[in-house]
């Protein structure tokens, strides 16, 4: 199912986590990256204002937009809703995000990670009517939303606002049963009003990379030759009303697998949907931390702690349990940043986390188990 003539494949260049060369864009390789992509016949690419620091979109600009003609790509911006405070503020921003990609229009426009709170403001601010009148003024091609509430949010918005093109959900084989996430039940809203589906974390942020030892057994045993992203990102492609599915590459190894995966796509085998089968019945025994690291919550926390890293830290011990983890807690991550301890409980991490994560508690039994 494809509504859009402009999508030549169904792999997206996630541009949220770029490789780096230290604080700044590594922007030779993401070039070649580009390159690389496009040769293999795909031409989609996300970004957002506020990724990587707002050094997403520059790079997409310098990399992309500046080295290939217009009709070469497919390119996707968001509007977030901690950007704008008010509805004067949307069109200025709009312009900003054009001028930042060297673009005059995006072909995707979304209301970015909506929730009940966040569509609430949009609603005020009259996100949605605006986002309509600048593609009645052509400077965007389809408009719709990047979601991350529950079914009954998502239903809510798609009857409020029948012209919405397309949904961008966290779609992967960990979260398809999770009771918070609600993979399923949202997949299915969007088949029921017949809103074509572009897949986000598929990997689940890197999570579904290394595997416990159980499960990568199961993996390994299928014999199959295909990386364990591979599979992760099959998966989400297997699904009929998945047009697009998304990775956020950050090294050219990694783009070389994925594209390895996708550029002659074959959906998931009967074998192969058994075993990830069998790998989500392990991960729901592990207990981890269901953080994507996509670092929302950073920016806003008073006490500067870096709390991705520290559920990665949290994760890795429970999964590992080795001396690297500690290593990495207190020589990496809280030398520049908060400990976990440090935590002042305002709440402003959990107010804008996407997966709804009761970060304050979290961050209690990471200092537990790291600041004994």
């Amino acid at each position: 199912m494809n509504m859009f003539s402009e999508i030549k494949k169904n792999f997206g260049f996630g541009c949220m986590r770029l490789p780096m060369n230290g604080e700044e864009v590594d922007l030779a390789q993401v070039s070649d990256m580009v390159d690389a992509f496009l040769e293999a016949g795909f031409n989609y690419f996300d970004t957002a204002h506020g990724y990587i620091g707002t050094k997403s979109e520059p790079a997409v600009r310098e990399c992309l937009v500046k080295r290939y003609p217009r009709d070469r790509y497919v390119l996707t911006d968001k509007l977030s809703g901690h950007l704008y405070e008010k509805e004067e503020d949307i069109r200025p921003l709009f312009q900003k995000q054009l001028d930042a990609c060297g673009v005059d229009y995006f072909d995707f426009y979304l209301m970015h990670s909506q929730t009940a709170e966040s569509y609430a403001k949009c609603q005020r601010c009259r996100a949605y009517e605006i986002a309509q009148e600048l593609k009645s003024e052509g400077k965007i091609r389809h408009v719709g939303i990047s979601f991350h509430d529950t079914a009954d949010v998502l239903e809510k918005i798609l009857i409020e606002h029948p012209e919405i093109e397309v949904v961008q959900l966290q779609f992967n084989y960990v979260d398809y049963e999770d009771v918070s996430v609600q993979g399923r039940k949202c997949y299915e809203m969007c088949v029921k009003y017949e809103k074509p589906v572009i897949v986000m974390e598929p990997v689940k942020g890197g999570c579904l990379v290394n595997l416990p030892a159980e499960a990568q057994q199961v993996l390994d045993e299928l014999n199959g030759g295909w990386s364990n992203a591979a599979y992760a990102i099959r998966y989400a492609a297997s699904f009929d009303n998945n047009i697009m599915v998304l990775s956020g590459m950050s090294s050219m190894e990694q783009m070389q697998d994925n594209l390895n995966a996708m550029k002659d796509f074959t959906p998931l085998t009967q074998e192969e949907h058994a075993a990830i089968q069998k790998v989500c019945d392990i991960f729901r025994r592990q207990d981890l931390i269901a953080c994507t690291a996509c670092r929302y919550c950073v920016d806003g926390c008073p006490a500067n702690i870096d709390i991705p890293s520290l559920f990665a830290c949290m994760n890795a011990k429970k999964l590992f349990r080795n001396w690297n983890t500690d290593f990495y807690y207190h020589d990496v991550y809280t030398v520049q940043n908060g400990k976990a301890s440090a935590c002042v409980e305002c709440g402003a991490c959990e107010s804008i986390c996407p997966q709804h994560l009761p970060i304050r508690s979290l961050l209690k039994e990471v200092a537990k188990e790291f600041e004994k």
